[in-house]
């Protein structure tokens, strides 16, 4: 899970695993926006009324078979050596 506001290259980080699973052939990705959850700051984001995030949860799911998958993670370290 990565946040909405988190970004690489001047463009969101959940773009960039989208455009590189589809690059690599995987079967497909959705990107999901939480209504509310934490991460590595602890900080808990929410939809809620009056009290609203700019940095929500995004969630990346990719679908392919788990061979094909497990073998498309090396092209996301990268991304992982800069916390998501």
């Amino acid at each position: 899970m990565v946040g909405e506001s988190d970004q690489t290259h001047h463009h969101p980080v959940y773009t960039e695993i989208v455009h590189r699973a589809h690059r690599a052939g995987l079967a497909g990705a959705s990107v999901l926006r939480g209504i509310e959850g934490f991460g590595k700051s602890n900080y808990i984001p929410t939809t809620r009324l009056l009290s609203l995030s700019e940095d929500l949860p995004v969630a990346i799911c990719i679908v392919d078979a788990e061979e094909r998958i497990r073998a498309f993670l090396p092209e996301l370290e990268d991304l992982r050596s800069r916390g998501w």
